[in-house]
Formats: C-alpha cells, sequence, structure tokens
C-alpha cells in the first residue's frame, strides 16, 4: 500500500484490498473513503468487502464514488462534511489516487 499525503491528515493511494485494512489502522488512519464506483475495474474488491475489513480493524469506512451516475460536487460536498467531523488521519483512494485528491481539491474550494 503506498499512500501519498495531500496534507498531514489526508492521504491518498490507488486500489486497496480488504486485506489491506490491518496496515492501515497500524498506520494510524481513522477512516477510509472509497471514491471508486462498485464494478469499475477487474478485480476490484466491492465496497462492502472493503467496509467490513474496515470495521473489524476499528476504521471507518465512507463510500464516495466518483464516476458513472454520481455527481462529483454532490460528493465533494460530502467529502467536506466527513472531514470536518473527523479528527484523525483520512485515507482516499480510486484506481489511482487522482480522483481522491481531485475531489480533495473541490472540497476545499467550497464555501463553509
Amino acid at each position: 500500500m503506498r499512500t501519498r499525503p495531500l496534507t498531514a491528515r489526508y492521504h491518498v493511494t490507488g486500489q486497496l484490498q480488504p486485506k489491506d485494512m490491518q496496515a492501515a489502522a497500524a498506520e494510524g488512519y481513522q477512516v477510509v473513503l472509497c471514491m471508486r464506483p462498485d464494478g469499475e475495474g477487474w478485480g476490484q474488491p466491492k465496497f462492502a468487502a472493503i467496509a467490513e475489513a474496515a470495521k473489524a480493524s476499528g476504521i471507518e469506512a465512507h463510500y464516495l464514488p466518483v464516476g458513472g451516475n454520481a455527481v462529483p460536487m454532490e460528493q465533494a460536498a460530502k467529502l467536506k462534511a466527513i472531514l470536518r467531523e473527523t479528527e484523525g488521519k483520512v485515507l482516499a483512494y480510486c484506481a489511482s489516487g487522482a480522483r481522491s485528491s481531485g475531489l480533495y481539491q473541490m472540497a476545499q474550494s467550497m464555501p463553509g
């Protein structure tokens, strides 16, 4: 699992697997955000599997897909709210980390 920090508490990465949740917890992540729609790529685990493994590792998981029918501005508003309510480290993932970075920048530019 290679992560890239955008800030001290918000990091991005590519596709995660359920087995990565224990390592994420060990690295101090308290929240995992999935920005990849289920079924987008071959071999991609469903979010439910990630969420179950996250919960077992003591990590809160949120599904904020960007792509398909999702509206990025709505997802950015949800991300902004999650970040406002979260104090610890956040790990956001998609296929490469690019959408997770872009949505973060969009959320930061929103008023409020």
